[in-house]
C-alpha cells in the first residue's frame, strides 16, 4: 500500500462522501481520478484489506430487533451452513470460533417474529438445530476505526 491507499482507507472510515459520485470526490481529495480511486478500492477489497463499505445504522431506532446467534455446526457442514446463513440480508457479521459453538452471527430483523422465523428456517434448511439466540440486553457502541499510517 502506498500513501494514496492509506489516505483512501482513512477517508472512507472517517469522511465517506455522501454524494452522487462519492468515488469521484475521494479521487479529487487524494489527487487521482474517479476510475483510479475505484480501482484502488476494488484491489484493497479483493486483497481482504477492506471487508465492506457501508453505513452503520442504529437498528433499534429504526424499529428493528437484533440478536447474536451461536451455532454448533459439524465440521463437514460449516461451508454449507455459512453460505445459507449469509444469504439472509439481516445477517451482518458471521465468524468462526474455536468453541463448541463454532459459528457465530449477528442478525437484524424488522420484528421478533421475523427473527424467530428466520432462525427456525435456518435450522430447517441446514439441519443444524443447536442455534442459540442471544438478544442484547444492553447496547455497547463500538466505533472501530483503524487509522492507517
Amino acid at each position: 500500500m502506498d500513501e494514496v491507499d492509506k489516505t483512501i482507507l482513512n477517508m472512507i472510515q472517517d469522511a465517506f462522501p455522501i454524494e452522487s459520485y462519492p468515488f469521484k470526490i475521494i479521487g479529487e481529495r487524494v489527487g487521482i481520478t474517479e476510475q483510479e480511486a475505484l480501482m484502488r478500492i476494488k484491489k484493497m477489497k479483493d486483497e481482504g484489506i477492506i471487508r465492506r463499505i457501508g453505513a452503520v445504522f442504529d437498528p433499534h431506532k429504526l424499529g428493528y430487533v437484533t440478536t447474536l446467534c451461536a451455532a454448533r455446526v459439524p465440521a463437514g457442514k460449516v461451508k454449507e451452513f455459512v453460505e445459507i446463513v449469509n444469504a439472509y440480508s439481516g445477517v451482518t457479521h458471521n465468524y468462526r470460533r474455536n468453541h463448541e459453538y463454532n459459528i457465530w452471527f449477528t442478525f437484524t430483523a424488522p420484528s421478533e417474529k421475523k427473527l424467530r422465523d428466520s432462525i427456525n428456517e435456518i435450522r430447517q434448511k441446514t439441519g443444524v438445530c443447536d442455534i442459540l439466540n442471544m438478544p442484547a440486553r444492553r447496547t455497547f457502541k463500538i466505533d472501530a476505526k483503524f487509522h492507517v499510517q
